[in-house]
């Protein structure tokens, strides 16, 4: 009975060697097949702006993404030449179309209402009114949309609020400009 323990004992016991043996391979496999799935699972690297801070590409990406034509009154006028300390204050001239009037926003204003977070959310959703070209932001890479959150941010609040949307068929208090497409003039 004694040697059958024993080699029974020793068969036992070369087993878990054995096992040892054959199994110490596999947490490199099975960490090399995670990492693999884990390199198949992450979306395409996806374009955003490289900058030395957050903030020096949100200037960038405002002044690129033409936000100072809507939102900064007078920029037009200054050839893009306004200090930013004058940017993004919003405007009281509205943009009139099929859907109403619309204004550009007071950013500077509008950014102390929001966190981060939110400001990624809101344009993710890109539900607002033309002629903000919400669709050309909504697919932006998210570090891009903070970045701009934190550009305007550290220009610190100024301004008053621009005027709220008036709907289709009101007509506004304020000057605007009438986004329709006119036919054009008939020739003699």
């Amino acid at each position: 009975m004694e040697s059958k323990m024993r080699a029974g004992s020793r068969s036992s016991a070369a087993w878990p060697r054995a096992a040892r043996r054959a199994v110490r391979g596999l947490p490199g496999a099975a960490l090399a097949a995670v990492i693999g799935c884990a390199d198949c699972a992450q979306p395409p690297a996806s374009p955003h702006v490289a900058a030395a801070s957050p903030e020096e590409a949100g200037r960038y990406l405002i002044l690129v993404g033409g936000c100072n034509d809507c939102h900064t009154p007078g920029w037009d006028r200054s050839s893009g030449r306004l200090p930013a300390s004058e940017w993004l204050t919003g405007s009281d001239v509205g943009y009139r179309g099929p859907w109403g009037t619309s204004y550009a926003e007071n950013l500077r204003l509008s950014v102390q209402d929001l966190s981060e977070a939110d400001w990624v959310r809101m344009f993710r959703a890109a539900a607002g009114r033309p002629p903000m070209p919400w669709l050309n932001y909504a697919t932006m890479h998210e570090r891009d949309l903070v970045a701009m959150y934190r550009f305007i941010r550290s220009l610190g609040a100024k301004g008053a609020r621009a005027p709220r949307a008036v709907p289709p068929g009101e007509e506004p208090e304020t000057p605007y400009i009438l986004m329709v497409p006119q036919p054009p003039a008939r020739r003699p």
